[in-house]
């Protein structure tokens, strides 16, 4: 008799933390591929707080969901669902990826077609379509190691001498043999896992692939890269790379494999040249930070400080004259005090609001004027100078971006709403729905063209792209109730280059999937909750934890006599201060949501909120205040919650 065992040809183990949006648009395309292969599916989630296990629990009941209390990494819990896995293959899955309805079943005939075949990975492309080169790489020796760290592997990528990293001389349609399979998709045979052992959990997020990829070819097998069929990954690493902590922890993991596998020579060589491209890399990234966060800022400081230096001298020239601490207090000053108002408005924000400026440079202006005023006779030398020194940071920032929108985008002009133009691929009534998920969404939305599904989509693309010279559609949705993941991305494959963003619209949800990272939420359409979490709310609730803290503190020698836990109330203000909780939070957040399709954005957990004081078993109540809290968030909300509820400050 078969045992259960050995009734799966294919184990897919998916580890999640905190990417639910993610996380279903994967397992709703691995459920369809799994019709064409006898496949059982390990869900193993690492402590999310983003509601990724009710959601498996609820729409996908099929799946084996193991739930850890916390993060426990890459290797330990993929190893987890392996010991529990039967299937004859095991694939190690990312969330953030989409896989074609005949994936399963090509890759599972090519590994029981070739018997020396140990590991697979798999063609994978971004969510623009574009081919990512991680899908087949070398093995990282110190000369390949030292070629990809310093750089020559980017210049030369299709040399075999210095482009052996990412393999770039093979062809990326052809199936060839390779020494490392991507951690994103990795097809491995449990004949191989039971010779070699699981994957080595001293690895917590990067190396591990590299490590069990180069145990599969030690231990007599062979590592394929399969072509035949493509997968999207939406790659979450491409926003980190740039970051010093990446660059510490994926050399650190190059190490660590390096001492693992070479020669204590070759180890000892490779270890001194890391630690080198470390500091290297880590003084590049540290760098190529400061410069993109500081150079908005020393510009507009530059023209502030300028301006008024030349007002002053235009000033001197009609006899006016100007003590000597206005050049080197008060300039300076006001500069800086306009410009700290004007990051506290936003006005650096990705997306400020057009009034953001005006209201920032009111508010500096009325701060210096009221210090002004406080000043001895002798320090107040002109108001006049001050309001056309207003005047002047008002001008230099409309003019700068109005020839920032020339050069960038062909317009002169500040305001610079770019109106997003959509086509939708779908049926009449999937289209539809989507319609209506984009108009409760997104503000700024152009025109909507729906496509049918019996077209030729990429031919039809091609002639909404050009048919009308005014109209550019930027935006591409799939209907994935009515079109197949392979139809996708032959799509994306086509319209690959293209000025045109891809997205995804699942079936039964209020959400619209489509980034080239899973950092990027920005770039996913849900319902229309998130105003607690823009960046000027985020600094204006930090702001006033802050200060509430702060006073709190202060006068906590009078006021902790009106509670009952007085040392409880000061070690709240304490982590109140420190930032590991908020003053004012979301309703009873232990509840369960009975609204599944509202997923309101992440905050801290709040010592107060709306129903603080009052028990309350109405799930629905506690979400209908709870999204009106995330959606029309405002500062003096949380005052009132305060004014009303701060004897629970103890709490």
């Amino acid at each position: 008799m078969t045992s259960e065992k050995e009734t799966f040809d294919l184990s897919v183990v998916i580890v999640n933390y905190n990417v639910e949006y993610f996380l279903e648009q994967c397992l709703n395309s691995v459920r369809e591929a799994s019709e064409e292969c006898r496949t059982e599916i390990f869900v193993v989630d690492n402590n999310s707080n983003d509601g990724s296990v009710e959601m498996v629990r609820e729409k996908f009941p099929e799946v084996k969901l193991i739930v850890n209390k916390d993060n426990r990494g890459f290797s330990i819990a993929n190893n987890q669902a392996i010991k529990e896995a039967s299937g004859r293959y095991i694939l190690l899955l990312n969330p953030d990826t989409v896989v074609e309805e005949l994936t399963f079943k090509k890759i599972t005939a090519f590994m029981k077609d070739t018997p020396k075949c140990g590991g697979l990975g798999v063609r994978m492309v971004d969510g623009k379509g574009d081919f990512l080169p991680e899908s087949k790489r070398g093995l990282p020796t110190p000369k390949v190691a030292f070629y990809k760290i310093f750089g020559l592997s980017a210049i030369f990528p299709k040399s075999k001498e210095f482009g052996a990293y990412h393999l770039g001389y093979l062809n990326e349609f052809e199936t060839n043999e390779i020494d490392v399979l991507s951690g994103a998709f990795l097809c491995v045979s449990k004949e191989a896992i039971e010779k070699i052992g699981l994957l080595d959990e001293t690895f917590f997020m990067y190396g591990e692939d590299i490590d069990f990829s180069y145990r599969i070819t030690k231990g007599g097998y062979k590592n394929y890269y399969f072509p035949e069929t493509t997968i999207i990954h939406y790659k979450g690493e491409s926003t980190k790379k740039s970051s010093v902590n990446y660059v510490f922890v994926f050399y650190k993991a190059m190490v660590i494999f390096a001492q693992k596998h070479f020669s204590k020579n070759n180890a000892t060589i490779f270890s001194i040249a890391i630690h080198l491209a470390i500091y290297f890399r880590a003084s590049l990234a540290i760098f190529n930070r400061f410069v993109k966060f500081s150079f908005p800022f020393l510009m507009d400081l530059f023209l502030i400080y300028g301006g008024l230096l030349l007002l002053t001298n235009h000033w001197r020239s009609a006899d006016i004259h100007f003590p000597d601490f206005v050049f080197s207090y008060s300039i300076p000053i006001y500069s800086l005090t306009w410009l700290l108002a004007a990051v506290f408005f936003g006005v650096y924000d990705k997306e400020p609001k057009p009034t953001a400026i005006v209201k920032s440079t009111l508010t500096g202006t009325a701060l210096i004027l009221l210090v002004y005023a406080l000043l001895p006779k002798e320090w107040q030398f002109s108001r006049v100078f001050i309001l056309l020194g207003a005047l002047w940071v008002v001008s230099v920032h409309y003019i700068k971006t109005c020839i920032f929108n020339l050069f960038n985008n062909d317009r002169l002009s500040y305001f610079n709403f770019k109106r997003k133009h959509f086509i939708i691929f779908g049926d009449n009534e999937e289209t539809m729905r989507v319609r209506g998920l984009l108009h409760e969404t997104y503000s700024n939305i152009g025109k909507i063209k729906s496509i049918d599904i019996h077209t030729n989509l990429s031919n039809e693309v091609n002639k909404s792209i050009y048919e009308d010279s005014s109209t550019v559609f930027n935006e591409l949705i799939f209907c994935a109730k009515n079109i197949t993941p392979s139809e996708i991305i032959l799509c994306m494959n086509q319209l690959a280059g293209q000025e045109i963003h891809f997205k995804i619209a699942q079936p039964e949800t209020s959400f619209i999937i489509g980034s080239n990272s899973i950092e990027t939420r920005g770039d996913l359409y849900a319902i229309k909750i998130n105003s607690i979490i823009r960046p000027d709310n985020l600094r204006s609730k930090r702001l006033f934890d802050l200060f509430v803290s702060m006073f709190g503190l202060c006068i906590s020698p009078i006021c902790i006599w009106f509670f009952k836990n007085k040392k409880q109330f000061i070690v709240n203000l304490f982590s109140v201060f420190k930032g590991e909780i908020s003053v004012v939070g979301y309703c009873n957040q232990k509840v369960e949501f009975s609204v599944k399709s509202i997923d309101l954005p992440i905050l801290k957990k709040g010592l107060l909120n709306p129903l603080s004081g009052n028990t309350v078993n109405d799930s629905k109540l506690i979400d209908q205040i709870n999204v009106n809290y995330a959606k029309e968030y405002s500062i003096i909300k949380d005052f009132r919650v305060l004014l009303k509820k701060w004897t629970y400050l103890d709490f």
